[in-house]
């Protein structure tokens, strides 16, 4: 644990009640943290913590809110909170993204948002700031143990390994495919790798992969091609700085839209 830290999870007051209860709460906090970043460039501290009693569920993503009614504990709220921080008159007309990307900075450095942001789908999926979210979480990883996650499935609850492997075990396989190990080994292993990857290390990590982005596809025309290492290698020196960085963390689903654009351009000759 680091030092400063709790052993109890602690998260935002303004996510926990009913879904419309924490839908209206995120949406003022995103407000209250926008009007104050256009003002001074700084982000205001959630008003109230609470602690999760331990062994809680907390949702962890959308799909598995079904019970809207009940107060629950709604973590990827988070993303409505974000999707209101431009949404104040000061914030009309700019980029949203350097916000956000400042906002995730900051409360990175928090279990909650540690969490959250290894957790969530959100750009860039680079082999750089998947690194930064992923050892964000091995530093609040005791806290982190105390709750339990719901996550893909209805009703079954992970502990944090278990939700670790279901929402990042393709950064495990593409950067640490030793899977005797425990999770939380893997994810040390497999951070310290991203964090200082060359670009050959990353067409590794992305080879590893590309086989798996594949199968998950069957919509795709020129599945031979596409399968062949040399063809992916070929392509994969191609990509220009910015396009390659997007593909640089080995993320299954940027893979398979880059798998989708090869072939586009293989059904054009």
């Amino acid at each position: 644990m680091m030092p400063g830290q709790t052993s109890s999870l602690r998260l935002p007051s303004f996510l926990h009640g009913t879904f419309r209860s924490v839908q209206q709460k995120a949406r003022r906090e995103g407000l209250r943290c926008g009007e104050q970043y256009h003002k001074d460039g700084t982000f205001p501290a959630p008003q109230q913590l609470l602690e999760v009693p331990p062994g809680e569920v907390v949702l962890a993503q959308e799909v598995v809110d079904f019970q809207r009614e009940r107060p629950a504990w709604r973590l990827y709220m988070v993303s409505n909170l974000m999707g209101h921080l431009s949404n104040t008159p000061s914030g009309e007309g700019q980029n949203p993204f350097p916000m956000r990307s400042a906002y995730e900075t900051l409360f990175r450095e928090t279990a909650w948002g540690a969490l959250f942001f290894a957790t969530t789908y959100l750009h860039p999926m680079s082999a750089e700031r998947m690194a930064q979210r992923l050892q964000a979480v091995l530093r609040f990883w005791e806290p982190l143990q105390c709750a339990c996650y719901l996550y893909k499935r209805l009703g079954e609850a992970y502990t944090l390994e278990e939700l670790m492997v279901a929402a990042c075990g393709w950064a495990l396989d593409a950067w640490c495919p030793e899977k005797e190990a425990s999770v939380h080994v893997r994810l040390e292993k497999a951070t310290e790798r991203m964090a200082r990857a060359t670009r050959e290390d990353s067409i590794a990590a992305i080879l590893r992969q590309l086989p798996r982005a594949l199968s998950s596809e069957p919509d795709l025309k020129h599945r031979q091609v596409l399968a062949d290492p040399i063809f992916q290698r070929e392509r994969l020196a191609t990509l220009d700085p910015p396009s390659f960085e997007r593909v640089s963390g080995a993320c299954t689903a940027e893979l398979l839209a880059l798998l989708f654009d090869w072939d586009d351009k293989l059904g054009m000759h």
